[in-house]
């Protein structure tokens, strides 16, 4: 770890991202301050996380991240800041992880696209779990009690939305990831349990995630997915975080829209490292 936070800011001209070596990220849509979708947190000591990614080995219920925080392995990480995207690698329990994050160019979306390989020699079988805290204003102390989080019947994403925004009204924004087979939960007291930390989250010990959405939550979405592979196999998933200006179009960016799709193909890791 870096003596002192160093972080990206990786943005388009209305929506961005900042994210440090260690993962914690906060971002953002049209106004960094007075719209933000994720906390922000001044503090170079602890780094706080308020969007993470997991990985659980399903046979023996070890979990780490591929990123240092929240839940970092016992393997060193590589850490990759460059012009327009962060890359972090891993291996941890014969699985190598490599992790890019980046902005779509011209849309407000945000992909985290992670891939697993199989470095074992043996057929595994993991889950991945995001996992993100909703603002949707500039203070989650001030917006929490206001934030609704509901499943979309037609696309399966993740929206929330705060009612209350006056300055950023209709606003929805979501958090999805390209898997059918994806479990969900929108309340962090829930995903955290009794005395819980994002380190160790409670609900990672269970088969799935509860599915526990609606008002009167801690807001906050998770998204799960099953991951098997064979000896040397790699699989990627594509977790999408957006906030586009109406809910009309936040249920079109999460069905895969053409733009959505053009980017998490063309934006790579490997094509991003090329850049």
């Amino acid at each position: 770890m870096t003596h002192a936070p160093w972080v990206n800011v990786i943005a388009n001209t209305l929506y961005g991202t900042l994210i440090s070596e260690s993962g914690s990220a906060a971002t953002w849509s049209e106004n960094a301050h007075e719209f933000r979708l994720t906390p922000w947190s001044n503090d170079p000591v602890c780094d706080p996380n308020t969007e993470a990614i997991y990985l659980r080995d399903e046979d023996d219920g070890r979990i780490w991240s591929p990123t240092l925080l929240p839940s970092g392995g016992a393997a060193p990480y590589v850490t990759r800041h460059g012009f327009g995207y962060s890359v972090f690698e891993h291996v941890e329990n014969s699985i190598e992880s490599e992790l890019c994050v980046y902005v779509a160019i011209d849309a407000p979306v945000k992909f985290a696209v992670l891939k697993l390989t199989n470095c074992s020699g043996r057929a595994r079988r993991l889950s991945a779990t995001g996992y993100v805290e909703w603002v949707l204003g500039d203070l989650r102390t001030r917006t929490a009690m206001h934030v609704t989080t509901e499943l979309d019947a037609d696309t399966g994403a993740l929206l929330a939305r705060n009612a209350y925004n006056t300055a950023f009204p209709g606003r929805v924004a979501f958090f999805d990831v390209d898997d059918a087979t994806r479990t969900v939960c929108g309340d962090r007291a829930e995903f955290l349990g009794r005395n819980g930390t994002l380190r160790n989250p409670a609900a990672l010990r269970e088969p799935q995630l509860s599915g526990i959405v609606g008002v009167a939550r801690d807001p906050c979405s998770e998204r799960r997915v099953g991951v098997e592979l064979a000896a040397t196999e790699a699989h990627t998933a594509v977790l999408l975080l957006g906030a586009p200006r109406s809910h009309d179009t936040s249920r079109r960016r999460a069905r895969r829209s053409p733009i959505v799709r053009r980017h998490s193909t063309d934006r790579s890791p490997s094509a991003a490292l090329a850049q």
